[in-house]
């Protein structure tokens, strides 16, 4: 088992996916990247660490506060992560967030066939 980080953006439409990797997988660890309307509104079927940012601040800050959210937090060097909610500011901050925390990263996403590495 690994840990898991995605993003949870304000988007509800994304919030299946996300919904479906957390269920359908064993995670050790599950991070949402998320601000407080998803905090409050996104009901996971299992245990999740809600690492609430606001998504309208600089990038720079952005990145920050992930740090800073998730530093000495991971099992492992390397994380699963799915980015399919969200959009390209919060994937880039997501990003360079984990990188400059020196883990390692699995993408995953849900498919027709289940979760798979892609």
């Amino acid at each position: 088992m690994t840990d898991l980080v995605a993003c949870l953006s304000s988007g509800e439409k994304s919030w299946g996916h996300v919904a479906r990797l957390i269920k359908e997988q064993d995670w050790k660890n599950i991070f949402l990247i998320t601000n407080d309307f998803g905090k409050q509104n996104f009901k996971p079927e299992k245990q999740v660490n809600f690492v609430v940012v606001d998504f309208q601040k600089p990038v720079a800050e952005l990145i920050n506060d992930i740090v800073k959210g998730l530093k000495g937090k991971f099992s492992d060097f390397e994380i699963a992560l799915n980015i399919v909610s969200g959009g390209g500011k919060e994937h880039m901050a997501i990003l360079s967030a984990l990188l400059r925390l020196g883990v390692g990263i699995r993408l995953m996403a849900v498919t027709k066939e289940g979760i798979k590495e892609l």
